[in-house]
């Protein structure tokens, strides 16, 4: 199955959890998640459904570039990291 990691920035507003999924895309994982966390959802996803623009993603340490759709093909041993970007100077 593959995993869903969620890195510590998120920990400071919820327990972020690690979640495994038979799901083939990362649409697909990213629902699995919030079914069973949904408050997760608000801090990844905008009012469309897509990206926040302060969410990156890695799937198998390969950045995703598609932040709408997010239909990105999983692996069944996919890792899959998603975290907040850092910002600021």
């Amino acid at each position: 199955m593959a995993q869903l990691i969620f890195t510590q920035q998120l920990a400071r507003f919820m327990d972020v959890p690690q979640v495994e999924t038979s799901a083939a895309d990362l649409r697909g994982a990213l629902d699995a998640a919030f079914a069973d966390h949904p408050r997760l959802r608000g801090y990844v996803l905008d009012e469309q459904g897509h990206l926040r623009e302060n969410v990156v993603i890695f799937i198998d340490g390969q950045r995703t570039r598609e932040r709408k759709l997010l239909n990105d093909a999983l692996a069944p041993h996919s890792k899959v990291y998603i975290l907040q970007a850092l910002s600021g100077g």
